[in-house]
Parts: structure tokens; C-alpha cells; sequence
């Protein structure tokens, strides 16, 4: 339904001098207040005009609240990301300190590891080379080279 057939419907309600009547009433205001206020009779109506200057009041006392929120939550948020980066770096820098250490550690650890590997593996080379001796697999002079090279490791 569109509004031409809301409008035939509502006029033929009436009886038809009345409806020529209400159109005609309907006409001549809109035609005094579009002569008096101009297209301000469109957005306002009759004696409208004031809300225009009030409105306008309104919406700048309205951005100057906003913008005075604006920049308090800026503000907060500024110094709400200023503390988390503050923590966050010390978190980073313990961490870092943490993370040195325990690889200081774990070098330590795994030298120690080194050490006490090839000490066992030279004794038992040294007790293999005594026993092929012993058992005439090797001379004494291969013996001798031998733990001359496991002397050199």
C-alpha cells in the first residue's frame, strides 16, 4: 500500500466538501508558514526556529562533554599501557636474568658431563690396552702408543 492509497482511503472517509475543505486548510497553512519561516517551516514547523540555536547549544555542550571523556579515557589508556609495558619489561628482564643463569647452569653441568665421560672412557681404554697385553693381542710397544695418544686427548 503506498501513501497515495492512505490518502485516497482517508479523504473518501469524508464526506466530500469536507475533504475539500481539509485540503484546502491543510494548503493554506503550509503555504503561510513556508511564507513566514522558509524551509525552517519543513524541518520545524510553526515558531520552530528557536529549537535550531537550542539544538545547536545542546550539541556543542555534547562534543565538549565527549570530548573532555575523551581525553580522560586517553589519558587512562595512556597510562594503563604505560604500567602493563613498565611490568612487561620486568617480567622480560627477570626472565632474561633467569634464562642466563640456568643456561650457565646447564653449561656447567654439561662440561662437568664432558669431563667426567672422557675420564672414564681413557681408564677404560687404559685397563682394554692392559688387558690385550696381558693376553698377547698387543706387544708392549703398541701399548706404549696407545696410552701416548690417550695422554694427547
Amino acid at each position: 500500500m503506498t501513501g497515495w492509497d492512505i490518502l485516497n482511503n482517508l479523504i473518501s472517509v469524508f464526506p466530500p466538501v469536507a475533504a475539500v475543505l481539509l485540503l484546502v486548510a491543510a494548503g493554506l497553512v503550509f503555504v503561510i508558514g513556508f511564507s513566514r519561516h522558509g524551509m525552517n517551516f519543513i524541518k520545524y514547523g510553526f515558531k520552530q526556529t528557536v529549537l535550531d540555536s537550542t539544538l545547536e547549544e545542546r550539541f556543542d555542550r555534547l562534543e565538549a562533554k565527549l570530548d573532555s571523556e575523551i581525553g580522560s579515557l586517553r589519558t587512562k589508556l595512556d597510562s594503563e599501557i604505560g604500567s602493563l609495558r613498565t611490568k612487561l619489561d620486568s617480567e622480560i628482564g627477570s626472565l632474561g636474568t633467569k634464562l642466563d643463569s640456568e643456561i650457565g647452569g646447564l653449561r656447567t653441568e654439561l662440561e662437568s658431563i664432558k669431563v667426567n665421560h672422557f675420564g672414564h672412557l681413557k681408564d677404560f681404554l687404559t685397563e682394554l690396552t692392559s688387558i690385550l697385553v696381558d693376553k698377547n693381542v698387543i706387544n708392549n710397544q703398541d701399548k706404549a702408543r696407545l696410552d701416548n695418544k690417550l695422554r694427547g686427548m
